[in-house]
C-alpha cells in the first residue's frame, strides 16, 4: 500500500509512490507516533481518510495496519533472506519517524498508566513528586474533576487535586512563552541571518556525504572484480560489501535529511514562533485531547508534588523562555539591542526546571543555538495549532 509497479527506463518496471494513497500511509506513520492513539484509533482515522483494499474496497483492519507500521520497506529498506538491504525505491517515511513509531510499538504494553473511561486532559501526563506513579483524572458528585496518585507502589501522601488548579499552573508556563513584537522581530530577524550560515553548513556536509559515498562504491566496484578474478571469496565480497552499503544507506539518509532540513528551517522556525506566541491562548480554548497533545509538544517530565507543577520545556522552547525570562528581568534603561544581545550571548547549557513559576532566577542555555536548531520532531509529529 502506498507503492505501485511503473515503466522506468529502458523498459524495466520499478516501484514508484502512489499519489492517493501514499499520503495516506504517511499519516499513519504520524498519528501513531504522537503516543496519543492506539492501533484502533489509528484503523479508524484509516478508515473515515478512505484507506482501503485496492481490490475488494474494504476498509484496513487493525491487523493490516500493524503490518504497514512494522514494515522497513516503508523506511527504504527491504527485507531478504532475514537481512536487511536498501531499496532504490523512494522512502515514504523518514528513518526517525519509523523509529518512533517502533518504539511506539514495543512499549505500548509496557506502560502502567491506568486506562481510564473519560477522556482527562491530564491523565497519565503527570508524575506523583512523592512516588513517580501516574496522577490520573476522577470525577467527584457527578461534575467535579479531581487528580490523584495511582498509588501503585503503596500509599501516597499526594492529596486530591482540582483539575482547574493543575489546568491554571500549565497556563501560567504557557503564559510565560508569550513575547512582545520586538523580541518578535530580533529572533525573526536572527532566525533569517542564521540560515544563510546553515545553508552553508549543510552544503558543505552534503558535499562530504556524497564523496563518502563515491569512494564506497568505488571499493565496491573494485572488489567485484578481485572476486571474478579470484583474488578474494564470495563469502569476504559478500560481508564487506554489505558492511560498505549500509555506510553508503546512513550516507544517503544523512544527506535527505540535511535536504528537508534546508527547505523548512525558515518555515518552521517561523511556526516555532508563533506557537509560543499564541501557546497560553490555545491552551485555554482547547479541548482535554487537544490541552494534552499541546503540552506534550512544549513540556516534557511534568510532576506534581505539594500542589506545586514542576516540568521541562522541550528543545528550543526552553531557549525561548529564558530568552523572554531574561528579557523582563533587564533593566528597562538598557537599549533594546543591548538588552537582546545580553540574553543571547547565553552562558553554558542547562535544563531549564519550572519549579517555581514565580522565580526568574532560571539558568540560560545556549541561547545562539535556538536560532539555528533544526527542529526535526516536527515533521514527525505534526504542528499542535493543526
Amino acid at each position: 500500500m502506498g507503492y505501485r509497479n511503473v515503466d522506468g527506463p529502458q523498459g524495466k518496471r520499478i516501484i514508484a509512490t502512489e499519489p492517493e494513497t501514499a499520503p495516506l500511509v504517511v499519516k499513519l506513520f504520524e498519528w501513531y507516533s504522537t503516543g496519543e492513539y492506539s492501533l484502533k484509533d489509528v484503523t479508524g482515522k484509516a478508515k473515515e481518510a478512505g484507506l482501503r483494499f485496492r481490490r475488494s474496497g474494504r476498509a484496513f483492519p487493525v491487523s493490516a495496519v500493524h503490518k504497514i507500521l512494522r514494515n522497513p520497506f516503508y523506511k527504504g529498506q527491504s527485507m531478504w533472506s532475514d537481512r536487511l538491504y536498501d531499496g532504490k525505491h523512494e522512502p515514504l517515511v523518514s528513518s526517525d519517524l519509523w523509529d518512533a513509531v517502533q518504539n511506539a510499538l514495543d512499549h505500548k504494553n509496557a506502560s502502567k498508566h491506568r486506562r481510564v473511561k473519560h477522556d482527562f486532559a491530564f491523565s497519565g501526563l503527570i508524575a506523583c513528586g512523592h512516588c513517580g506513579c501516574s496522577l490520573v483524572g476522577e470525577i467527584k458528585k457527578g461534575k467535579y474533576v479531581y487528580y490523584h496518585c495511582t498509588g501503585y507502589k503503596g500509599k501516597c501522601p499526594e492529596p486530591y487535586t482540582r483539575e482547574e488548579v493543575l489546568s491554571d499552573q500549565f497556563a501560567g508556563l504557557l503564559d510565560r512563552l508569550t513575547f512582545d513584537d520586538e523580541v518578535l522581530g530580533w529572533v525573526t530577524s536572527a532566525l533569517r541571518e542564521s540560515h544563510v550560515e546553515e545553508k552553508v553548513f549543510r552544503e558543505e556536509s552534503i558535499a562530504r556525504l556524497r564523496a563518502d559515498v563515491d569512494t564506497l562504491q568505488r571499493r565496491i566496484d573494485q572488489m567485484y572484480l578481485d572476486k571474478l578474478d579470484g583474488l578474494i571469496d564470495a563469502e569476504f565480497f559478500e560481508r564487506k560489501s554489505q558492511e560498505w552499503r549500509e555506510l553508503q544507506g546512513r550516507a544517503q539518509r544523512a544527506i535527505q535529511a540535511h535536504q528537508l532540513a534546508d527547505q523548512s528551517y525558515l518555515e518552521e522556525g517561523a511556526q516555532l514562533l508563533e506557537l509560543a506566541q499564541q501557546a497560553g491562548s490555545l491552551f485555554r480554548k482547547q479541548a482535554p485531547r487537544e490541552q494534552r497533545r499541546l503540552l506534550n509538544f512544549l513540556l516534557s517530565n511534568c510532576s506534581w508534588r505539594d500542589g506545586q507543577l514542576s516540568a521541562n520545556y522541550r528543545k528550543p522552547f526552553d531557549l525561548l523562555a529564558s530568552v523572554v525570562i531574561e528579557d523582563h528581568a533587564k533593566s528597562p534603561s538598557m537599549g533594546a539591542m543591548e538588552r537582546k544581545s545580553s540574553i543571547w550571548l547565553g552562558r553554558e547549557d542547562s535544563n531549564l526546571r519550572m519549579s517555581d513559576p514565580k522565580s526568574d532566577a532560571l539558568p540560560l542555555g545556549d541561547a545562539p543555538a535556538w536560532a539555528a536548531k533544526r527542529c526535526e520532531y516536527t515533521r514527525a509529529r505534526g504542528c499542535p495549532t493543526g
